[in-house]
């Protein structure tokens, strides 16, 4: 038996950390926050109790959403549905249709929508009519697949990876390679990254299909897969593949040198198009400037994929079977060419950095900051990699390749974890929405109870419950449920913990069964807040309910 050699043994290696690092990304817990669109606010407001039922719950969201079929529903207090018709979508306002019937009680709104930038947001809260009642019967959580998400961003890092494999061979044969070497090698190196290209593009749309649903890889239906190819996600990775198949049918005369003009200013013109496909279905769609991300995210694209490409063809190919009087011709050419491509990664990653992060603060407070600050590391080391070996080129390096292979081979190796973070990026809700959704005000919380006497039922709503004037809302009711008249409304506040005795407070009628006031509440504590309803010349009770001041 051979006894492995140290090269066999370092690809063993490397085969086996790639395998751990797939199985780390695929199968670790992810942190809870990737939804790429905030909830702003409701109508009615989450946990909130409303005299009557509205004719439409409303979600307002910050970015434009989408609803998932079948995903938005209200269930009423009698376990059924309440919704009616089919929700609708204006900008970024969800609107469902609440039936006409609906009795007092606990609603639970659960819904699941799509962001403009491809990603779900499922989530879901209760609002009362009448008196809260007992919770409606949960459906099954709504969540985003940890496992779904991990390994749509590993087939985006693939995808990445596949790119330069096309992009490197084409501008090399193209431009640059020598008319006595053999093109074996590297047509298969292109046609690889057509594959890789296409398979991850197919993928792309399947695991959009559960990604979108909250459904299992394994049960997805073919009206799931109709939603995505429906979707701007869909059409723009449909686009993607159709320019693939025009671009490996125009190649070829290129390649084999049968080509003219038009051939190539075609092939320039799908493969711009084909750039664009990949911002069309991400983040940028999404940005306070669409059209400035696409564009930018486009360039930056197509600049690391004839950067990194044209590395990969020095690496296995050009300095390893180029002679020197070829290498000393190539090397300049290549040298300017990667010193504009660089030049233009770099400037575009700065506008999309500058349109994603937003703020300083953002960058560091962010995950998505701090795998954007990785990148730029990493990328700082290629950059001086690629230094040392333009020194090389400069210095004669088409007589002694090997020192400059090394560089590219170290300049390959740091690019393959930046595309994987690249990946991880696109799966991580930008800096500049994480912000802002934590910077959002909390939906309004009032202070809501339910009160019972052998009389009657009372809904005691005080709203903020907070220091300072605060407006009470009350509602009488029957045992039934039914609106129960009142014929006399009184109420005091008081806070004993901090000698402050019974002070009464006004209570102005506005229907049979409806009653509001004001009250200065000027210390935090445990108010006291007693109401007496008096029904008729001799029914009349009293109910306290306790409201936490801060």
């Amino acid at each position: 038996m051979t006894a492995p050699t140290p090269r066999s043994r370092r690809a063993k290696l490397r085969a086996l950390l790639a395998a751990v690092a797939f199985l780390a990304l695929t199968l670790l817990p992810a942190s809870p926050a990737y939804a790429h669109a905030a909830l702003l606010r409701t109508s009615p407001p989450a946990g909130s109790v409303v005299p009557e039922a509205p004719r439409d719950v409303t979600l307002t969201f910050s970015e434009p959403v989408s609803p998932v079929a079948d995903k938005i529903r209200i269930i009423g207090p009698d376990g059924q549905r309440a919704d009616r018709g089919k929700p609708t979508v204006e900008g970024n306002v969800l609107s469902i249709g609440l039936r006409e019937d609906a009795p007092k009680g606990t609603y639970l709104v659960s819904y699941r929508v799509i962001s403009a930038d491809s990603h779900p947001i499922p989530g879901g809260f209760t609002f009362s009519v009448g008196a809260p009642s007992a919770t409606p019967t949960a459906l099954p959580e709504e969540k985003v697949d940890t496992t779904i998400r991990n390994l749509i961003a590993i087939a985006k890092a693939i995808g990445y990876g596949g790119l330069v494999l096309l992009v490197g061979p084409v501008l090399v044969l193209t431009l640059l390679w020598p008319a006595r070497l053999s093109q074996r090698g590297p047509r298969r190196v292109m046609w690889t990254g057509f594959g890789v290209v296409a398979l991850v593009t197919l993928a792309g749309l399947y695991l959009q299909a559960p990604y979108s649903t909250g459904s299992s890889l394994t049960g997805v239906t073919g009206s799931d897969l109709g939603d995505v190819l429906g979707s701007q996600y869909g059409i723009a990775l449909l686009v993607r593949l159709a320019l693939l198949a025009v671009a490996a049918f125009l190649v070829r005369p290129l390649l084999a040198g049968r080509d003219g003009i038009v051939d190539r200013v075609l092939l320039l013109a799908v493969a711009a198009g084909a750039a664009l496909t990949w911002p069309l279905a991400g983040h940028p769609a999404a940005s306070p400037v669409p059209a400035v991300s696409v564009v930018v995210d486009a360039l930056h694209l197509a600049g690391a994929a004839v950067w990194l490409g044209g590395l990969l063809m020095l690496a296995l190919f050009l300095l390893r079977q180029a002679d020197n009087r070829e290498l000393g011709a190539i090397l300049p050419i290549w040298s300017r060419w990667a010193a504009l491509a660089v030049s233009t990664v770099l400037l575009a990653g700065v506008v999309s950095g500058l349109i994603q992060i937003g703020t300083p603060q953002a960058l560091v407070d962010t995950t998505y900051g701090q795998l954007m600050i990785a990148k730029i590391v990493l990328v700082g080391l290629i950059l001086a990699a690629a230094f040392f070996a333009r020194r090389w080129t400069n210095n004669g390096a088409a007589d002694n390749p090997r020192p400059l292979r090394r560089v590219v081979t170290t300049e390959l190796a740091i690019a393959a974890v930046v595309l994987a973070v690249t990946g991880a990026l696109t799966q991580t809700t930008p800096a500049r929405t994480a912000q802002e959704t934590a910077q959002l005000p909390a939906q309004p919380v009032i202070y809501s109870s339910t009160l019972t006497s052998s009389l009657y039922t009372l809904q005691v709503e005080v709203d903020p419950a907070k220091l300072g004037d605060n407006a009470v809302h009350l509602y009488a009711y029957k045992a039934d449920g039914s609106p129960l008249p009142v014929v006399e409304w009184k109420a005091t506040a008081a806070l004993p913990s901090a000698g402050i005795e019974p002070i009464t407070f006004p209570l102005l009628k506005l229907t049979d069964n409806h009653a509001s006031g004001q009250v200065t509440l000027p210390t935090p504590g445990d108010w006291q807040l007693r109401f007496t309803l008096r029904l008729s010349e001799i029914d009349q009770d009293s109910v306290t309910a306790t409201v936490p001041i801060s």
